[in-house]
């Protein structure tokens, strides 16, 4: 799912060949300029530029499109409609299309070439010009195998008479020629891409390349790199011309394009650089925090009203703290309402603001809690997750790698917040985005910073292979990497359970143990159940006041929040007939959640349907069995009301699987069963055998919202 949708989009076109443009935002008077952000070599289309587009379009219009030969452009087999005549016009069509007068031009690596003539030529259309690793006819030249001067594309020659290398195996750079490219264009792409990227940790870009590329082929390249480019003298003669501002961002460690060619570049324009130290040839799909500002900052030299800016002085701040709830569920938004509460027994003085995203910011207002404004520019996780999913399966590793523009685009909101208004802790429950882009970006940190999780250590699945071990593991070492590099960027890591709730796994081959690192670097607040458990103590009480019968046997079923518990919700409700035969006086309550349309369920006689219960805790206090997913804090809910339920992870759910039923099993509660065998009859028999019946789980302690506070008050 995309962080953000175009306002419009459509076609331009220029010598029969039609090009696919987006438009994200529209004029207004604010005065803020457009940014064209212009495709790249064929390779790859403009989804390249999607860690940038959400947050570039809060605070410009932003235009982009796919150049000839990718995404959803024509794919013209001659050379003239990729020359450089051609690829000009294409960007002059699209500024017509989108009927944009004057735009900051934004070019990655061949597209520079691009900019530069738009920039001089027509100068009246044209603000100011970012580049990104210039792949221009600048000195000097990169430097690779010495056999690319024989492989690599001429364009004078047909494919035909490209020598051949041959038999044994192509290797590095040698694989940059035609030949190649007609024969093995999967293996190319996964070589180039991989040279793009020099980064290491960088298996998502460099997958997200490849599979760009293979929506294209060999042939549209061969086609394209017999396509005249400037020369050497024509880039130096524009670049003396240049009147319009420039800024140019490179990688130091760019095999593609060197530095030294930007650092000539911006000599010949007067321009600036801004110098990625071990960036590679596409830092913005690796470094996009700091892409995105650079961006943002050059842009909005163009903007002709600079917005107010205020600061406070130090006796007029009080203590605030900025509460980050994922929205996955939930579970996390109770726990993290008990925390608050406690924290503000410590500091009643405190303002907390929180930013999440619905159905949390539903609760939180319910709560009377303060939403922050800027909730509403965060792209939803929760319907990512949903469009991950398939029937009762969410392979959630995968989901969250395939969210990573969203978590880019939600970093950037954070970004805003944090700048705009001054917090002295922010608290991030399972909050990725920031967790992770802090990381990378540590200057940014100007608050004490805490860390809440309740689980540590991605895992792979036995049927995902050695790729989906070698990506987890790849995530993991990230992770560890950048603790030990930077160890006190969290003042604060805490882990919502205690050492015996954590996996005895590795986090990969060669690397540590998950639970000896974990007590090396978390602190430990044991669970944090949202709630008390004595207060549910008297359940004659309890079932009265929600308006239960004593000879009624009642199964509440939730899935949580997400929507992805719609197929489970179908099977528990189609086995309800069955079950009400076997169990006299069942009464069954099935919660659907914010996300999911109770109508879309069939009633019986005995059964009701629900979108949301505001007291969902009581009820499942109040029951004599539950039904619910594998998630976290429903099943550690029901563990500490002592109450017996059936649990049936979500396939491919790492966190379910392996982190949720090694604490269930360490406490000895809930009956797993797996979906496959959720037929009507054999869980109607499950639901008999387990309703009502007497369970003898470890005690869940109450105090871990106190525990968890007391960790948190120490850094405000």
């Amino acid at each position: 799912m995309r962080a953000r949708q175009p306002d419009r989009d459509g076609f331009a076109e220029r010598g029969g060949v039609k090009v696919h443009y987006e438009v994200y935002g529209e004029i207004n008077g604010d005065g803020g300029p457009t940014i064209l952000l212009l495709p790249t070599w064929t390779i790859v289309h403009k989804r390249v530029w999607k860690m940038q587009i959400g947050y570039l379009a809060r605070h410009f219009r932003v235009v982009v499109y796919d150049g000839p030969g990718n995404g959803r452009s024509d794919r013209p087999l001659s050379s003239d409609p990729y020359s450089q005549a051609a690829q000009v016009a294409y960007a002059l069509a699209v500024l017509d299309a989108t009927d944009t007068e004057k735009a900051v031009v934004v070019g990655l690596s061949r597209a520079a070439n691009w900019a530069l003539e738009l920039a001089v030529e027509h100068a009246d259309r044209v603000h100011g010009t970012v580049v990104i690793g210039p792949s221009i006819a600048l000195p000097p030249h990169a430097a690779r195998a010495t056999n690319l001067d024989v492989a690599a594309p001429r364009p004078d020659l047909p494919p035909s008479a490209v020598p051949r290398l041959g038999r044994d195996p192509q290797r590095h750079w040698a694989k940059y020629n035609w030949e190649y490219w007609l024969t093995d264009w999967e293996d190319f792409a996964w070589f180039f891409l991989g040279q793009c990227f020099t980064e290491p940790y960088s298996t998502k870009a460099i997958e997200d390349g490849v599979g760009w590329a293979l929506e294209t082929n060999g042939a549209v390249l061969v086609a394209e790199s017999r396509a005249p480019r400037p020369d050497q003298a024509t880039i130096e003669d524009w670049c003396r011309r240049l009147e319009s501002p420039l800024l140019a961002i490179h990688g130091t460690d760019d095999p593609i394009a060197p530095l030294a060619r930007s650092e000539r570049l911006v000599e010949l324009t007067r321009g600036a650089l801004a110098v990625v130290d071990g960036g590679g040839h596409i830092p913005l799909a690796r470094d996009p925090v700091q892409v995105n500002g650079l961006i943002a900052e050059f842009a909005a030299r163009f903007r002709p009203d600079p917005p107010r800016r205020t600061w406070t002085r130090w006796d007029r701040r009080r203590k605030r703290v900025l509460y980050l709830s994922s929205p996955i569920g939930l579970g996390h938004a109770r726990r993290d309402l008990a925390i608050a509460r406690e924290l503000r027994e410590r500091h009643p003085d405190v303002e907390i603001d929180w930013l999440t995203q619905h159905p949390v910011t539903r609760m939180l207002r319910d709560a009377g809690e303060r939403v922050h404004p800027a909730c509403a520019w965060l792209a939803n996780e929760s319907a990512h997750v949903e469009s991950e999913s398939g029937e009762h399966d969410l392979h959630c590793f995968q989901a969250l790698r395939n969210m990573d523009e969203i978590l880019v685009n939600n970093f950037m909101v954070f970004r805003d917040v944090v700048s705009e208004q001054r917090y002295d802790l922010v608290i991030g429950d399972e909050a990725w985005d920031v967790d992770h882009f802090l990381f990378e970006n540590p200057e940014l940190k100007r608050f004490a910073y805490a860390w809440l999780t309740d689980f540590v250590g991605f895992l792979p699945f036995a049927d995902g292979g050695e790729r989906e071990a070698l990506v987890a593991a790849d995530h993991n070492a990230e992770m560890i990497a950048q603790v030990a590099r930077f160890p006190r960027l969290r003042d604060r890591a805490v882990f919502v359970g205690d050492p015996d709730d954590i996996v005895d796994e590795r986090f990969g081959v060669d690397l540590p143990f998950i639970r000896d690192w974990t007590e090396a670097n978390y602190a430990f607040s044991g669970y944090v159940t949202g709630f008390d458990p004595a207060a549910y103590a008297d359940r004659a009480a309890l079932r009265s006041e929600l308006g239960y019968r004593e000879d009624e046997r009642v199964c509440v079923v939730t899935v949580g929040g997400s929507g992805v518990g719609g197929d489970l919700l179908r099977r528990v409700v189609d086995a309800f007939p069955a079950a009400a035969r076997r169990v006299p006086g069942l009464r069954m309550v099935v919660v659907a959640g914010p996300r999911l349309d109770p109508g879309r369920f069939t009633v019986h006689d005995g059964l009701s349907i629900h979108g949301y219960l505001p007291q969902l805790p009581r009820h499942l206090a109040a029951s004599d069995l539950a039904i619910v997913q594998g998630g976290l804090t429903t099943t550690m809910e029901l563990t500490a009301t002592r109450r017996p339920f059936i649990y049936v992870p979500l396939r491919h759910h790492f966190e379910q699987n392996f982190h949720v039923a090694h604490r269930l099993r360490r406490h000895g509660a809930g009956r797993r069963m797996d979906f496959d065998d959720l037929d009507p009859d054999r869980l109607a028999e499950v639901i008999s055998a387990e309703i009502g019946r007497e369970v003898d789980y470890r005690p869940v302690p109450a105090d871990g919202a106190t525990r968890a506070a007391n960790l948190l008050a120490e850094l405000l």
